[in-house]
């Protein structure tokens, strides 16, 4: 039996969950909230398995909620459901430790799936969801997404060896142009010095070694 404490502070809402979990008798909702200090207060009483978190709650919101009962809890899982889909809620939340992340536009097709899974202490995220995490993941695992087309061109011709006058010339701008752009990527790859810059350079195939 999966126990399941339901958190949101729209009354009509929680009763939808509590409908559509009805639907198996492996489900049994042994708590509602309709606020962040409740929410928390019956995870410690109850003991559920799974929380099904808004994440706007009165007093206290989703996030610092399930911040609050993974460091008390750590066997309760949480699935944030909401209606926000922003990158920084995303990845504040599963920094918090939410297991899973539910639009409720998404409810009545992946609701039950979603808990299933976090209980199995899997995670879970739908589709738009994971596209979101998907595309953070690739433009912090991808720093030539960082620079520009010209950025990129004249760390190109750094590694290649050119000097500023000589990078200048060969893209017809002025030398404090090019100091410019040497300047903002250092400080956009966080990069100590131009030798670093060729490294990367290498490493990331804009010249061949």
């Amino acid at each position: 039996m999966t126990r399941i404490l339901i958190a949101d502070d729209h009354a009509v809402v929680r009763l939808g969950i509590r409908r559509l979990l009805e639907r198996l008798p492996s489900l049994e909702v042994v708590a509602e909230a309709a606020d962040g200090e409740a929410a928390v207060t019956m995870a410690i009483e109850t003991g559920p398995n799974v929380i099904v978190l808004d994440y706007s709650l009165p007093l206290i919101n989703g996030v610092e909620v399930t911040r609050q009962v993974r460091r008390r809890l750590p066997g309760t899982e949480v699935l944030l459901f909401t209606v926000h889909d922003s990158d920084d809620l995303i990845s504040e939340a599963l920094r918090a430790g939410a297991r899973g992340f539910l639009l409720k536009s998404d409810a009545s097709r992946d609701l039950i799936q979603a808990i299933l899974c976090v209980a199995a202490h899997r995670p879970f995220c739908t589709g738009r969801v994971t596209d979101s995490l998907l595309q953070k993941f690739l433009r912090a695992h991808t720093p030539n997404l960082v620079l520009t087309n010209r950025e990129r061109v004249v760390v190109q011709l750094i590694a290649e060896g050119h000097t500023s006058k000589q990078i200048a010339q060969i893209l017809h701008v002025s030398l404090k142009t090019v100091e410019t752009h040497r300047r903002t990527v250092l400080m956009k790859l966080d990069l100590p010095s131009s030798a670093a810059l060729v490294r990367y350079a290498v490493r990331n195939k804009l010249v061949e070694a």
